[in-house]
Parts: C-alpha cells; structure tokens; sequence
C-alpha cells in the first residue's frame, strides 16, 4: 500500500463528505454579519466548521461505532441522541435544507419573473422525487454528480475568490451583531452540521481503513490525522474565501442567506457565472440529499422495524412539504436545537478522545451541559455564569462537573483499595 497516496485519497475523500451547500451558504453570510470583524468570526466559524468535525472523526478511532458513541451515558441515551442526531441532519433540517437551497440558488434566477411559490411547490416535488427514485434504485447517478460536481464547483469557487480579491466589491462596514464576533462566528458554524456528521462519518472512514487492511488503532490515527489536515486546507480555503468576501459586499443590506453567495458569484462572474453556480449547487443538494435519506431511512427502518422502502417515502414527503417554507425559515428552526446539540456533541467527542472510561463522568458532564444548553436554548439568564456572555455558558460548568466527578471517582477508588 502506497500511504502517501491512500492518505491523500482520504483526504479528498473527507473533504467531499463535509462538502455541502451549507458550507457555502453560511461563510458569506458571517461575513456579512460581522463586517469589519471578519477575521475574528472566522477563528471561530473554523473551530466548528473545521476542528470540531475533524475531532469527531478522530472520536470514532476510540469507539469504533455510532452504538458506542454515547453509551456510557447509558444505552437508551445513546439511542434517544443518535435518534436526534439523524433528525437533524436528515428529515427535520438538513434534507429539507437541500431542496430549499436548490430552488433559491439553483432554479428561482433562472425564472425571475415567476410565481415563486409555484416554482417553489414544483421545485420540491420535482427534486425529492428524483431522490426518491435514487434513493430506492441504488442509482450511481449520485457518485459520478459528486466526482465532477466538486471539482467544477471548487474551481467557481476559486475563480470568484481571485476575481472578488482583485475588483472593488465594496467596503466592509461594523458589524451588524450583538456581541462577540468570535462567538458569533463560533455558533454559526453550528449551522454547516459538519461536527454532527462528523458522528456518523466517522463509522464510514474507519470501516474503509480496515477494509485496506489498516486495523491498528495508532496507524488509523496517522492516517486520519494526516488526510484531515488534506481536508482542512480545502474547507478553510472556502471559508476563509467567502467570509472575507461577504465583508466586503456588508454595506447591501437586506439579503437572504441564498442570495449572499449567488450575489458574490454576479458580482464576479456576471448572470451567467451565478446561474452556472446555482445549478452546480442544486445539483450537489441532490448528491446530499440522497445520501442522507438513505442513512436516515437505514437507522428507522431497523429502529422502528418498518421498511425501508416506506420511511424513504415518508421522508421524502416530509421533506417536500418543509422545504417549500423557505430556507431562511428552516435555519431558524434549526438554530434552538443546534443550541442544544452542539454541546452536547462537543462533550462527548472530547470525552472519547481523552478516552475516558468512567460512566459516572460521562453522565455528570453530559447532563449539565445539557441543562445549561436547554436553559439558553429558553432565554434564560446565565449572565452569572462566566463566559456567558461569549456565548458559551456550558463551558465552565460542565469542567467543573468533569472535575469533581473525576476526582470523587478517583477517591472511591483510593478508599476501596485501602480497605
């Protein structure tokens, strides 16, 4: 096996994981938020964006399964959270996402001048009956889109970030935001879903590695470790790219999320250029949705013992009916779950990284930040609590749950042994 080459397979096949409209779509509209900021909020926008996703790859060299994820909280926590997760990024929010931004930058500028709830309508149902379709055909439609697809959209990407750095786009103004821009940056990250992904891709990457022979867990380290730094250059070239770029275009006021990144592309490219990119973007959504239908219709189906031929259908009907709300109406569903998710997540997979082996601290640090998350999640004040104000009152609490529950494990021990 040639290591060199295998990791940079790896690497490119990460990035294309992680690669997804969201990773388009929320970059510019930080950059539009935040304005003169822009460098600030992207420290944080990469920390979720980026670290976090690559740590959750990494969690999964100690667990080695979804099953094993969260079951030192208990058993039935672990599935209640890997249900929520599949939630989330499949019928509640992710999947409907995907037909919202196919018609907002891939089929609404090619017919300004339409009913856009009739286009909006047809565009839903057109798009999740074709995934249906993929979806119960084990087409490979989707594998050759993603091959040629990612390229040719880096490539746009590219294009646009040379030309938005070269030409006068504008001025970026102050920030439009309430509070820390890193924080700001940090919690919008939340919203490219990557580090809850990160959970279920992680299963993938490792089945692949054994499947090459490569069983040792030190070795699978070397390789994940190196193929996500290959994956990283690629995401914080993007994010990096079209954060600085919103700053720039910060002074037009009153854009939707879609409109930030097709505006950036006519900025650049002219109508063409931003009708070729919404298309090239539609038509990864299909890639994405497909995906994720099939991954949510595989843990139902063996959840609930119904098959899977008809939770696709009834996720696809689902997901047709939401994504005719509107993207921006979608993402702000999404937001108070993510409030509470996301911590969670980020305790967990640091918990199985640093491989800690006792329940009690497991379940200790998991429940307060979950509490503390669900409190911000209702408004409540936790101006009290330090960093809270950063937008991160779980971080404190839950060091000190995962200080005290270690050190009264650690003294049982000791007593036990005394005796």
């Amino acid at each position: 096996m040639n290591k060199k080459k295998e990791i940079l397979i790896l690497g490119f096949a990460l990035f294309s994981m992680f690669f997804g409209a969201g990773n388009l779509l929320f970059p510019p509209s930080v950059g539009v938020a935040v304005g003169k900021d822009w460098f600030e909020a992207g420290l944080g926008f990469f920390l979720t964006g980026i670290g976090l996703p690559l740590l959750g790859i990494l969690a999964f060299t100690k667990v080695g399964s979804l099953d094993e994820f969260a079951n030192k909280v208990s058993n039935k926590f672990n599935t209640i959270y890997s249900t929520i997760l599949i939630l989330v990024i499949g019928p509640l929010f992710a999947i409907p996402r995907t037909g919202s931004t196919t018609f907002e930058m891939g089929v609404l500028p090619l017919f300004p001048n339409s009913n856009p709830t009739i286009i909006a309508v047809l565009t839903s149902v057109i798009f999740f009956g074709v995934t249906l379709f993929l979806v119960l055909n084990e087409s490979s439609i989707t594998d050759i889109l993603g091959k040629f697809l990612t390229p040719i959209i880096l490539l746009i990407l590219s294009l646009i970030t040379i030309l938005g750095i070269t030409s006068d786009l504008g001025t970026p103004v102050d920030s439009i935001i309430n509070g820390n821009p890193f924080s700001y940056g940090f919690v919008s990250g939340y919203q490219t879903m990557d580090a809850l992904a990160s959970v279920l891709f992680g299963v993938i990457i490792i089945r692949g590695l054994e499947g090459k022979g490569v069983t040792d867990t030190n070795e699978q380290k070397s390789f994940l470790s190196n193929a996500g730094f290959i994956a990283a250059i690629g995401l914080g070239f993007i994010y990096l790219s079209l954060i600085y770029l919103g700053a720039q275009i910060s002074s037009i006021k009153g854009l939707t999320t879609a409109q930030t990144t097709l505006t950036l592309a006519e900025l650049t490219l002219g109508n063409i250029g931003k009708i070729a990119f919404g298309i090239c973007v539609a038509a990864a959504c299909l890639t994405t949705s497909v995906g994720l239908v099939a991954l949510a219709s595989e843990w139902f189906s063996k959840l609930f013992k119904i098959s899977y031929k008809k939770i696709a259908l009834g996720i696809c009907i689902f997901s047709t009916i939401l994504s005719v709300a509107g993207l921006d109406y979608i993402i702000s569903l999404s937001v108070p779950v993510l409030v509470i998710l996301y911590p969670v997540t980020i305790v967990l997979i640091l918990l199985n990284i640093f491989g800690i082996k006792n329940h009690f601290t497991f379940k200790s640090v998991v429940a307060v930040t979950l509490i503390i998350s669900i409190a911000e999640m209702l408004k409540v004040d936790l101006s009290f609590i330090p960093l809270a104000n950063h937008g991160f009152p779980w971080v404190i609490p839950a060091l000190i749950a995962f200080g005290i529950s270690f050190t009264f494990k650690t003294e049982k021990l000791t007593l036990k042994k005394n005796a």
